[in-house]
């Protein structure tokens, strides 16, 4: 039985914060990011992982966040995405 695809986290807004070291856009680590890259990397570790990125967000960047990714789940683009494409 083929487990289902858990999308990544990318919003399209990839810059790193210098202090922390996480991503503005979905708060993750370039260690992070590389293992979502990786095959090996189970459904159970990305699902922690995008609970884990939840709780480092607040404010402003946690609605946007949950906005532009729960549209990517959707459509299968981000909202940010969706705009630069709209642009060209």
């Amino acid at each position: 039985m083929m487990d289902k695809k858990i999308i990544s986290p990318c919003i399209s807004i990839c810059k790193t914060e210098p202090i922390t070291g996480y991503c503005y856009g979905c708060s993750r680590t370039n260690d992070e990011k590389n293992i979502w890259k990786e095959e090996s990397t189970t459904n159970q570790w990305k699902e922690k992982n995008l609970i884990e990125l939840k709780k480092r967000m607040t404010g402003w960047q946690l609605s946007t966040f949950e906005e532009s990714y729960n549209y990517k789940l959707k459509e299968g683009v981000s909202l940010f995405k969706k705009k630069l494409l709209e642009k060209k």
